[in-house]
């Protein structure tokens, strides 16, 4: 059963993520919140498997209550929900320690898909949105290749997938452009998270911009 905590100050906004998602087999509401101090401290308490996360609530909002979620290193996990209008809060909430967003306008179907991604630890964002997003937000100052400790301990094979990831490659694109089977691509991925000490894909895509491997287009 994926557990959830609804935090977001509309009410009838809140009514109707309860009803789909308590009216969706293997999904249950435990919780919700109409600020961020509420949402940080119903999700301390309730330890859900998903906070789904409006950006903008009075207090605290969205940002500050993802980053105080996660560093807590809990296994509660938080998809940011926000509007095309607000993108740049998507890489701040990202920054923050989110695994991933949605618009509000997603379908039904592609709001279960996501809590279900994020429950069991993926990313969520899809690749093409992931390239626009950073495109449009990342400082479009000079750009570079730049000494950044959570790069040293790479292999160069793992530095090149990491760059593929940071351009929102798939893995089954990573494959093709090395000549590598899947499989060989996820050991990499999965080693390549863990040395840049990215809690997803989607930290590993800030990683290579921070770090100057990747520049926005």
């Amino acid at each position: 059963m994926t557990t959830v905590l609804i935090a977001d100050d509309q009410p009838l906004q809140r009514l109707g993520f309860r009803m789909l998602l308590d009216s969706t087999e293997g999904m249950t509401v435990v919780g919700e919140a109409a600020h961020g101090v509420e949402t940080v401290r119903k999700a301390q308490a309730l330890r859900p498997d998903v906070v789904l996360m409006d950006v903008r609530m009075p207090g605290m909002d969205g940002i500050e209550a993802t980053r105080h979620i996660t560093a807590t290193g809990t296994r509660t996990h938080v998809l940011i929900l926000t509007t095309f209008d607000v993108d740049e809060y998507v890489y701040a909430g990202l920054q923050a320690g989110a695994s991933g967003f949605l618009l509000k306008d997603a379908r039904p179907d592609e709001l279960l898909a996501g809590i279900r991604a994020v429950a069991a630890g993926n990313a969520i964002v899809a690749p093409s949105l992931t390239r626009r997003l950073m495109e449009a937000y990342v400082s479009q100052g000079d750009a570079g290749p730049r000494e950044d400790p959570r790069l040293a301990a790479l292999s160069d094979r793992e530095r090149e997938v990491l760059v593929a990831i940071g351009r929102g490659w798939t893995n089954t694109e990573i494959a093709d452009h090395f000549t590598l089977t899947e499989s060989t691509v996820k050991k990499h991925v999965g080693r390549v998270l863990t040395k840049v000490g990215a809690r997803d894909r989607i930290q590993a895509v800030i990683v290579a911009y921070d770090a100057g491997l990747v520049r926005p287009a």
